[in-house]
């Protein structure tokens, strides 16, 4: 969005999504974190049936009724309910949106289930899902590993392999930080030490001492470190390090098929909202791939990968984005900006997005990278986001909010299709 342009899209409460996981991961629970204010106040939403994921708010409620100024400029919204965009100020509403019910369709996703017998038809499955995804296949082998081996010894635990693939792309792009890669024997080729995780503001939210390609902390090493073959545990070695998550995930008898308790396993890990919402994020894109019948587009991978980085970057009327140096994106220069990484070239607003793009209709579901947008076609399409599979999207939704990941769809929105930039 540009000057001339008026956005009022609420962050309302998440929903219950389809999903990722092949073993299905989150279910409906609430949580909230006040640290970074209005900006970065999470709120979490999820669904108990199988093949599903959590979704990850960086943003409060807006407070109430938003008065009519907003309705006014620009009828209903994405998120069902008017967000004013009058004062450019967050909102004070510290409230924790609440979870929807799940969708009736959701199912689960067998093609994304790991198979428990080592041999040839375990290392086929490795060598496709990593190649489809850019995941180094030795790091893509010891998620795939862990998640049999925590099968086997907690089996009501439902660990998936992509939260694990989540949690090493969001800590160290699978133990590539740097230049680095993975050797044959699991460990990088230089030790990895505290790689530093910094929020929207510039503040330093990584571990003390953390470590490895999972970048555990000295608390989760010391409590839960694990050997997958026998000799002493090593923090560097990517199977080890996928084990021991795979163990703090699932302490104290969790479900990861229940929302609340997947998130206090990742939490375990590391429970900085940020991270929390990239990971989930990035678990969400690798189950849609992982799904999928074909390999995906690498242009659409790249575009999606590039969104998934900025959660966390304030909302800015025009914006796009610090690499030209504005402070964050509004929601058409999200999208421009990724496509743009991608090699993509998009008209800059939402409603030349949508004017430009050949468009699947509403009763179509979108695919990975479509962009989905909201208003009246005829006179104003007001907002657009990122299409990232099973019923959710990447943002910038208003101000005083950050780019984050929520549903796309809501009763009585003003959903008007998709467009997809690649064929």
């Amino acid at each position: 969005m540009t000057s001339g342009e008026t956005e009022t899209e609420s962050s309302t409460a998440p929903s219950s999504e389809s999903t990722p996981s092949g073993s299905s991961v989150p279910a409906a629970a609430p949580y909230a974190r006040r640290r970074f204010a209005a900006l970065l106040a999470l709120a979490t939403a999820v669904v108990l049936a199988a093949g599903v994921v959590t979704v990850v708010q960086l943003s409060p409620e807006p407070s109430g009724d938003t008065g009519a100024a907003a309705a006014a400029a620009d009828g209903a919204v994405a998120g069902g309910q008017s967000a004013s965009a009058s004062s450019g100020s967050p909102s004070s509403s510290q409230r924790t949106p609440q979870p929807e019910p799940a969708p009736d369709d959701a199912t689960s996703r067998p093609a994304q289930q790991v198979p428990q017998e080592q041999g040839a038809r375990f290392e086929a499955w490795v060598d496709e899902v990593a190649g489809w995804l850019d995941i180094p296949r030795r790091a893509m082998h010891a998620y795939a590993t862990a998640t049999v081996r925590m099968e086997q010894e907690r089996p009501g635990c439902n660990l998936s392999w992509v939260t694990l693939a989540g949690i090493g792309r969001t800590t160290s792009d699978h133990g590539r930080e740097g230049g680095r890669d993975l050797t044959r024997d699991g460990r990088p080729t230089s030790p990895i030490g505290t790689i530093e995780l910094h929020n929207f503001a510039g503040e330093v939210i990584s571990q003390a001492g953390a470590e490895g390609p999972l970048q555990l902390s000295p608390a989760v090493w010391q409590q839960w470190a694990a050997t997958a073959s026998g000799e002493a545990p090593n923090i560097q070695d990517i199977d080890d390090a996928a084990l021991t998550a795979g163990r703090a995930l699932c302490d104290g008898g969790r479900d990861l098929d229940q929302g609340g308790q997947w998130l206090a396993g990742v939490s375990a890990l590391h429970d900085e909202p940020l991270f929390l919402h990239r990971v989930l994020a990035t678990a969400n894109v690798y189950g849609t791939v992982g799904m999928a019948d074909e390999r995906p587009n690498e242009k659409v991978l790249k575009a999606v990968t590039f969104a998934i980085e900025k959660i966390g970057l304030p909302y800015v009327w025009g914006g796009n984005g610090t690499e030209q140096g504005d402070a964050g994106f509004d929601c058409s220069g999200l999208t421009t900006a990724a496509y743009g990484s991608a090699g993509v070239s998009l008209e800059r607003t939402a409603h030349w997005q949508y004017s430009s793009l050949p468009i699947i209709g509403p009763d179509e579901e979108p695919r990975l990278g479509d962009l989905v947008f909201f208003g009246d076609p005829n006179t104003k399409i007001h907002h657009v986001g990122m299409y990232i599979g099973n019923q959710q999207m990447i943002d910038a939704p208003t101000f005083g909010q950050a780019v984050q990941v929520h549903n796309y769809r809501k009763p009585g929105d003003s959903y008007a299709g998709a467009g997809r930039p690649v064929a």
